[in-house]
């Protein structure tokens, strides 16, 4: 696992379920205790509506950033389990969940597998991405347009 060189990654996680700031922590807390990710940065959490199926709650969402030796899949791998100790279900596609971590960036690679896509293939639409993904590093990304992004807890 620790066998490469650090890349930088950005991780967007969202909750929409139960206590979402508690869901979210959760994810972080997780995050930090990986031996394998260091410097984690998080950014101000954000209320967004949902976006695909819109019949549920609104979710709270942010960015997290770190330095990690964890290969991309090693990386989702954790990722996943993280939801699963949260208790996610996949019952309907882009429906509520507890807890969903999406891995944007990693480092400046691409790749495009069965398993995984990165850089994220929708980023650029998602104002709950963009705007609290700023706050932790430089992106030249425009917010789209009528996106209802609303400020619930600055941290940084």
């Amino acid at each position: 696992m620790s066998g490469q060189d650090e890349k930088t990654v950005l991780l967007s996680i969202g909750s929409n379920m139960g206590d979402r700031k508690a869901n979210i922590e959760f994810a972080e807390k997780r995050l930090e205790e990986c031996p394998f990710i260091s410097s984690l940065r998080k950014a101000s959490l954000y209320e967004t509506e949902p976006v695909g199926y819109t019949d549920q709650p609104d979710f709270l969402n942010t960015c997290v950033s770190f330095m990690t030796t964890l290969t991309p899949d090693e990386l989702l791998d954790l990722t996943s389990g993280i939801e699963n100790e949260c208790h996610r279900k996949r019952i309907i596609r882009w429906g509520p969940r507890t807890l969903d971590i999406d891995i944007i960036f990693y480092g400046d690679q691409q790749i495009d597998t069965p398993r995984l896509t990165i850089p994220h293939p929708r980023w650029k639409e998602r104002a709950f991405v963009i705007v609290p993904a700023k706050e932790l590093m430089d992106l030249d990304v425009p917010v789209p347009e009528g996106s209802d992004v609303r400020l619930f807890l600055s941290r940084v």
